[in-house]
């Protein structure tokens, strides 16, 4: 897939805040291109801590809806929290589950199966809640689009609070306004609230969860001696909910991973110590595809009551062995998402190469794994991608991912009246449908959509185009101020044109993996690793020749010029350390 190389362009006196913060110039220019412009916000980004999240009493309903639950609490009212069954919702249900408790309350749980209840609450929650005697029902993760099953609710008498993260559902007026719609709760906390004065829109679930128990220790008078607590788990959720990691999100996941390397939390203790993890520093890639994914995995297998009860095990041995379950289910997962990918590549290259929006009907594969396909595919081909299955009966249901520049919530909204449910937000939404709408549907959304050549074309977006001879164990160590990396504060990335290659060398048992020993113009020789060895051969042959590429193996002169896109790392063995660099994206070099 051809790729537009661009380098930032924003301005500042790099030198000049290089040397008032202590950091290499370069450091500066990265973090002016994560639109952080001032001493103050400088300040925070290198070295900000908690003090610099916002108070949860700046939420629409927080202060009603903590009176709500404390009343119910002295009154020995009887609560159920009602979670998604995604990392989000697993955390954000620990989070209010041990927080209401320690403030005194008769609360339980429930969290919806994938298979039989589909997202979020439900008649069947409500009548289940009702047949218990429950009295007040939390949510968190979900909610916001629940009408139905909140008016049921409420016809049973039962006391409402929403907390939630997802976009307001609204419908498009004819003025090209839209007309916002809110669920009948009796508080209704969401941070994407209109009328929401919360600084901050980019909270997970667990974030609004987290700020929720806050303020409800807060009126009850109760003091939060241990500051750390949640962190763990509100990081975890929020690099796995994919959430931009700016402002108070930063913060949180910077000191959560912290937090999480010495936890308290015998669950999560274990889940490290069986992913070979416990005892090492942890770093955002962790939360997001090791520790995250075999929390997910329950519930979409089995059931995310799993995670939560991971989390809730105080008996070490007991703990152990559930994580160890825990881990055999993803891998499980692992395997059945690679051979999802493998089907639905092969669909769209024999029927939709020429469609902008990738609908594809999988009816084979397991409902729970379309978003991770939907995932992986958009990566393959840059296009936005819905993944259907089947849902019984005459239902189908979806899952979706999409790139920058293609609101999926918004999509969908403009087909809403071939859906019988959805919700989500820019990058990612869920939907239901009848059958007989699928094609309905994929003819709609491509006919809708205005995306151009441009916003098709991915972009690898180079902070700056520095020489590999620049690159020192100093400014790599400073490298560290960044993290943590993800969503909205991505990995910086740098390059340099037209290195030669000295010599590669093939690496592993399987020689899957490729040694690259790259050499600038002025003789500067540095290492890199590429870990997918096959592609970068193949990538060599086809821009250059067999013959070249037999002669970079045997480390003879050559005529391979590269442009590279690149990290810089430090490899540590043996005590001893070697700058490397870690290859993102190669150019064939243009001598012009």
């Amino acid at each position: 897939m051809e790729e537009r190389w661009t380098v930032y362009g924003k301005r500042a006196d790099f030198q000049a805040i290089g040397e008032k913060f202590g950091i290499d110039p370069v450091i500066a220019r990265v973090i002016r291109n994560r639109d952080v412009c001032g001493d103050d916000a400088i300040q925070t980004f290198l070295y900000g801590g908690l003090e610099g999240t916002h108070e949860p009493e700046l939420m629409a309903d927080m202060d009603k809806g903590c009176r709500i639950i404390i009343d119910k609490i002295r009154t020995g009212r009887k609560l159920r929290i009602i979670s998604d069954y995604d990392v989000d919702g697993v955390m954000s249900n620990y989070i209010l589950l041990d927080g209401l408790k320690r403030a005194g309350a008769d609360v339980s749980y429930e969290i919806p199966d994938r298979m039989m209840d589909g997202y979020g609450i439900n008649e069947r929650i409500i009548n289940d809640a009702a047949a218990d005697g429950i009295d007040t029902i939390i949510t968190c993760d979900n909610g916001i689009a629940a009408f139905g099953a909140i008016e049921l609710a409420k016809s049973k008498g039962m006391t409402v609070v929403v907390t939630d993260h997802h976009e307001i559902p609204y419908e498009p007026c004819e003025d090209g306004n839209r007309s916002y719609k809110m669920v009948p709760a009796d508080a209704v906390i969401d941070n994407k609230r209109a009328d929401c004065g919360y600084p901050f829109k980019g909270l997970c679930g667990a974030g609004v969860a987290y700020k929720f128990i806050r303020a409800l220790h807060a009126g009850l008078g109760l003091d939060w001696e241990d500051e750390d607590r949640y962190l763990d788990m509100l990081a975890i959720a929020t690099v796995c909910d994919v959430m931009e990691l700016t402002d108070e999100n930063r913060i949180y996941v910077k000191y959560g991973m912290k937090v999480l390397e010495r936890t308290k939390n015998i669950g999560l203790k274990s889940l490290l110590l069986v992913n070979n993890l416990y005892g090492r520093e942890i770093k955002a890639y962790h939360l997001g595809f090791v520790i995250g994914p075999c929390i997910n995995a329950t519930g979409r297998l089995e059931s995310a009551k799993q995670g939560l009860e991971l989390l809730l095990e105080e008996d070490e041995q007991k703990a152990l062995a559930r994580a160890q379950e825990l881990l055999t289910i993803n891998c499980t997962r692992k395997d059945m998402t690679n051979r999802g990918v493998d089907e639905a590549v092969a669909l769209v290259k024999e029927h939709y190469m020429k469609d902008n929006v990738l609908v594809l009907y999988m009816p084979k594969l397991h409902e729970s794994l379309a978003g991770i396909v939907a995932g992986r595919v958009r990566e393959l081909f840059y296009k936005p991608v819905l993944i259907v299955t089947d849902a019984g009966e005459n239902m189908l249901k979806g899952s979706g991912r999409s790139i920058e520049g293609y609101h999926m919530f918004d999509a969908l909204t403009e087909c809403r009246e071939l859906l019988t449910k959805f919700g989500g937000h820019e990058l990612a939404a869920g939907f239901s449908l009848e059958r007989d709408k699928l094609e309905d549907l994929r003819r709609m959304l491509n006919e809708k959509q205005r995306l151009t050549e441009d916003d098709l074309t991915p972009v690898v977006r180079l902070d700056v185009a520095m020489p590999i001879g620049y690159i020192t164990e100093k400014l790599v160590r400073e490298l560290d101020l960044l993290e943590p990396f993800g969503k909205g504060n991505e990995k910086p990335l740098f390059g340099q044109s037209g290195l030669r290659i000295k010599k590669a060398v093939l690496l592993g048992q399987e020689k899957r993996f490729i040694k690259i020993f790259f050499m600038d113009a002025q003789g500067y020789t540095i290492e890199a690793m590429d870990f997918n060895a096959n592609k970068f051969i193949e990538t060599i042959k086809m821009w250059f020749t067999d013959e070249e590429c037999d002669r970079m193996f045997k480390g003879l002169s050559n005529n391979i010029r590269l442009d590279v896109a690149y990290y810089p790392d430090i490899n540590e063995y043996n005590g001893r350390s070697t700058i490397q660099i870690k290859p993102v994206a190669y150019r064939r070099h243009n001598e012009e």
